[in-house]
């Protein structure tokens, strides 16, 4: 017999979650559920993406908080490098601080930790079918933080080999700006933050932040205040 017309193939999940019992709860309700086949478990962002690379998921349950490559960078890349593979984070909360840098990252929906069945099969088949998978409260959220100006490109070619956003990061150190403010401002995650510092730290060869001021002022990265 063929397939009828009407008939799916299930959707092939990745579940990404640095939590072994976490993990493997998640893993062992998927594979109750219909219409969803996991063809893979990783328990840190890098794992995910290699993973992605190999398996070409059709979605990725992303855990925000992760070592190595948290969830919020993940995201970013698998969404730059497989688009083919959407993501929902997973979260322990609906508010956490890391939500909206994934969804700007290219997460398609999230789910919280305790998701039932039900609530993650809508969410899965919601971002296959084009759609978000968000509550109206962070939809609107969302629009309020995506409307708030980005901030503005460091005009100054980059030293030693540092990316453009390694730059963004080493001025607004040398501006007086803590690891979370910095993380507010590109919208990303303060795991992020600190990959960007500890990466141009060692490009530079510098071992602290004042150091860094004062390689970004005598590399006229940055300027004095006017008297």
């Amino acid at each position: 017999m063929t397939e009828t017309e009407g008939e799916k193939k299930p959707a092939r999940v990745v579940v990404a979650d640095d939590q072994t019992v976490v993990r493997e709860g998640i893993v062992m309700l998927l594979g109750l559920l219909p219409g969803v086949k996991v063809v893979g478990a990783a328990g840190d962002g890098e794992e995910a993406v290699r993973l992605v690379a190999e398996l070409s998921p059709d979605v990725v349950l992303m855990d925000l908080r992760m070592p190595r490559c948290d969830g919020v960078e993940a995201t970013r890349r698998i969404r730059s490098e497989y688009p083919g593979t959407q993501v929902v984070v997973l979260t322990t909360f609906a508010d956490d601080e890391s939500l909206f840098p994934a969804l700007r990252a290219g997460a398609r929906g999230y789910l919280t930790k305790d998701a039932g069945g039900d609530e993650i099969v809508r969410a899965v088949e919601s971002v296959l079918s084009g759609d978000a998978g968000l509550s109206p409260s962070i939809q609107r959220r969302l629009l309020e933080r995506l409307s708030q100006p980005e901030p503005a490109p460091v005009a100054t070619e980059a030293p030693d080999g540092l990316t453009a956003r390694e730059t963004e990061v080493l001025v607004l150190i040398a501006e007086g700006f803590t690891n979370q403010e910095i993380a507010r401002k590109l919208h990303v995650s303060t795991a992020t933050v600190k990959t960007h510092i500890n990466n141009l730290f060692a490009k530079t060869g510098l071992k602290d932040r004042a150091q860094a001021v004062r390689y970004a002022y005598g590399k006229g990265m940055v300027r004095p205040p006017a008297d």
